[in-house]
């Protein structure tokens, strides 16, 4: 019997694309320094960056800076932030109905919502004040737990938070970081969440059912038939 269903957030509940752009985009030109230079610094300190390693984006952005024997201007260190969270506030401001319409579902059902995301301070700053909060029982994200997908450890966190066991457990995604692989080994029930996902990248993907449509999981057996229990 299933119990609690957990989501991830960035491309399964919200999105940050568009026609194939990024709905909102942001500069680091500020900074002064060359702009491939930056993405391998600021690539290279994603781990570090997820498991809150680092307490904040400006903490980041000054590390990088100080890397490179750069001082930084603390003025300029803060415009960047928020432009960045500016920029990831954009995901949050149009939900899917479909989505909505899923939670709500499982929520009259009786099941519990966990969200499992990756995620540093700054790019889940719009999640308090966003339509999808209201909906969760217990919200884990990485930054906080100091753990990241698909290590075992927060999948752990998150069943003991909402008192179900992984067996009695689904885990959605769209498969980023080895988070379906992760919540498998953990021994949750795992689906890939393609519905903002072009062909292309949900292809790579193998080895889990596919949902095309966030209602599509109402249709799955196993769900399904705890729904009838």
């Amino acid at each position: 019997m299933i119990k609690a269903v957990f989501f991830d957030l960035y491309e399964t509940l919200i999105t940050e694309w568009e026609d194939g752009k990024k709905k909102a985009t942001y500069s680091t030109k500020l900074l002064g320094l060359d702009q491939s230079k930056f993405k391998s610094e600021w690539d290279s300190r994603r781990e570090l960056r997820m498991d809150g390693t680092f307490p904040d984006h400006q903490s980041v952005l000054r590390d990088i800076l100080s890397s490179q024997g750069m001082s930084p201007n603390p003025e300029v260190i803060e415009k960047v932030h928020q432009a960045r969270v500016s920029a990831k506030a954009a995901a949050f401001q149009e939900i899917s109905g479909e989505v909505l319409e899923l939670l709500q579902s499982l929520k009259d059902r009786g099941l519990k919502l966990g969200l499992i995301s990756n995620a540093a301070p700054e790019e889940v700053n719009a999640w308090k004040s966003c339509n999808l909060a209201n909906y969760f029982d217990e919200v884990i994200f990485s930054y906080e737990v100091r753990v990241a997908k698909p290590t075992q450890k927060i999948y752990q966190i998150a069943c003991e938070k909402l008192g179900a066991l992984a067996q009695e457990s689904i885990f959605i995604g769209d498969g980023g970081a080895n988070e379906l692989v992760g919540a498998a080994e953990f021994d949750m029930k795992a689906y890939q969440a393609t519905w903002f996902l072009p062909d292309s990248i949900s292809d790579k993907i193998t080895g889990f059912p596919k949902l095309k449509n966030p209602l599509d999981l109402l249709k799955q057996d196993r769900v399904k038939s705890t729904l009838r229990e």
